[in-house]
């Protein structure tokens, strides 16, 4: 072994707009594969086919919210990264809170339990979002770099 293979393995500081948007993407990827197995449960397709969801019959409405409020967590992959770091922080922290109440709330009622484990993980996703967006680094150089 040589001096160099036995040195501590160099620490990467990641951004917190790296850490935030990374996991939004983690969270989007259990949304998707969440809504594809249920696509497995039986009688879903038929289902979804004669025009009903799981809050009952299909609108357009309905659609549009739903289609806001998946888009919110795909948004936030890149808004988390392009947004000033104030805004940042509040739309993480909102968001992070909001989804993690969302997940609990459709976890409830019997759902199945591959929706639970995805759930349970969409859980401490989100909750790590909301704690990241907390304890965001201040800027050292005072209030001459602050930004909204």
């Amino acid at each position: 072994m040589t001096d160099r293979s036995r040195a501590p393995l160099e620490k990467f500081r990641t951004p917190a707009p790296l850490k935030l948007s990374a996991l939004w993407a983690s969270v989007m990827f259990c949304y998707v594969y969440g809504d594809y197995f249920g696509l497995y449960i039986p009688g879903k397709l038929a289902e979804v086919s004669a025009g009903r969801m799981g809050f009952g019959e299909v609108t357009p409405g309905k659609l549009i919210l739903v289609a806001i409020m998946m888009a919110v967590p795909g948004l936030m992959i890149a808004l988390s990264l392009l947004l000033p770091p104030g805004i940042s922080r509040a739309l993480n922290l909102l968001f992070g809170i909001g989804y993690t109440a969302i997940m609990l709330l459709t976890m409830s009622g019997g759902a199945p339990p591959f929706y639970l484990t995805l759930g349970a993980i969409e859980v401490v996703l989100t909750l790590a979002i909301v704690t990241y967006a907390w304890t965001w680094p201040r800027s050292k150089g005072g209030l001459a770099n602050v930004d909204a």
